[in-house]
């Protein structure tokens, strides 16, 4: 899929480069190692260095204690407002953007919920299984934000209407637990929600090329997105558009009905309780 932009691919946040760059200059003019810095904020040098390169996000911690230590006056505290604002990866930025945009979700999934539909369980043993490990605050700001992202399953004005697709091979994980099969039957039965379950004897090749997603905003503009575990693709592109609306119709058409989907999940959540 041709990406419309592949800066947040490649590229961390700028707050993330420019509060990295700023730490690296206030503990180097205070004489203040990394090594100190790294002791005093309960973080290896290693971490230490990759916030300064502005690889991972600089925490709050990090940047108050080095505000201390370096006697910025406030100047490396300050950038905590910015920084946390990032609270998703580079690669889905993008994304992110559009979702708060959208009137219309359509989404498929081969092995995970999709966000707007996990537990706080879930979405936990996801983020928190990350490799290379996230610290715990990262963590923390990352579970809350994706339960934050679910609002828009119920705003009003404007409704969005959602239509999910989940391959069975996404409900059969351990971590899919009773909790996060119940979740999916009550979004279910939203009024603006649709999920529908493919069973494995109803894949098609298409079923098996990946997750996607299609997305309207309210001025109209389409946008499909692919996400993979090291890379991430948005996509205005008439033709790009096109072929994934092809291929969800497709899924849609396969998938058993909402209501025969219902039913799938009810036997999976009396099978584990």
């Amino acid at each position: 899929m041709a990406a419309q932009s592949n800066s947040s691919n490649s590229q961390p946040p700028i707050a993330w480069r420019y509060a990295g760059d700023q730490l690296k200059r206030w503990r180097m003019k205070a004489d203040v190692t990394r090594e100190q810095l790294a002791s005093a904020a309960n973080y290896s040098p290693d971490t230490i260095m990759s916030m300064e390169r502005g690889v991972r996000r600089p925490t709050s911690r990090v940047l108050d204690i080095a505000d201390e230590l370096c006697d910025a006056k406030g100047m490396l505290s300050g950038a905590k407002e910015f920084v946390n604002r990032e609270r998703f990866p580079a690669r889905a930025q993008d994304f992110m953007e559009r979702e708060r945009e959208a009137t219309s979700i359509w989404w498929y999934e081969v092995a995970l919920i999709p966000g707007l539909l996990q537990t706080k369980g879930y979405a936990r043993a996801l983020i928190d299984n990350r490799i290379p490990p996230l610290d715990e605050e990262t963590v923390e700001e990352r579970i809350a934000a994706r339960m934050e992202r679910q609002a828009i399953l119920t705003q009003q004005k404007p409704t969005v209407g959602l239509s999910f697709v989940l391959y069975e091979a996404a409900l059969r994980v351990p971590q899919v637990d009773a909790e996060q099969l119940r979740r999916l039957l009550e979004a279910s039965r939203m009024r603006n929600v649709v999920v529908q379950v493919l069973p494995f004897e109803r894949a098609i090749p298409a079923a098996l090329e990946g997750p996607m997603v299609l997305l309207e905003t309210r001025d109209l503009e389409r946008f499909a997105f692919a996400e993979g575990a090291l890379a991430s693709e948005m996509s205005a592109d008439p033709g790009v558009v096109s072929r994934v609306t092809e291929r969800l119709s497709m899924l849609r058409t396969q998938a058993l009905s909402p209501d025969e989907s219902a039913r799938f999940i009810e036997r999976m959540v009396d099978s584990r309780e």
